[in-house]
């Protein structure tokens, strides 16, 4: 899965997301695969309100230059929030022919 493309799916989400999705457990999955450092986490872990907390990861997100970050977060979401995974899918797979082609060149030279 391209990280760019996921990048595109997850902003056209972020009310969504910054609506429904508690960060805490999130926050640490992306601690442990290395994509937020422990001063990000301390940073967001002195935001109190959950919402507001959230917000702040996915703004923190989308400046990294982590080349997995959408991937990671899409793989942190996944078990907890099926529905905001669906609509995720469904943005990937209502794609122009032209980028679902390029999604499948990446993989085939990724993998």
């Amino acid at each position: 899965m391209d990280n760019e493309v996921l990048r595109q799916a997850f902003t056209t989400l972020q009310a969504k997301i910054t609506d429904e999705v508690h960060p805490d457990s999130v926050i640490d999955k992306l601690f442990a695969n290395k994509i937020i450092s422990s001063e990000h986490c301390k940073d967001l872990w002195d935001v109190l309100d959950p919402k507001s907390r959230c917000g702040k990861l996915m703004e923190l997100l989308h400046h990294s230059s982590h080349p997995e970050t959408f991937i990671q977060l899409r793989l942190a979401l996944i078990d907890d929030y099926p529905g905001i995974m669906d609509e995720i899918d469904k943005q990937l797979t209502s794609q122009p022919l032209q980028q679902q082609q390029q999604l499948d060149m990446n993989q085939i030279t990724e993998g």
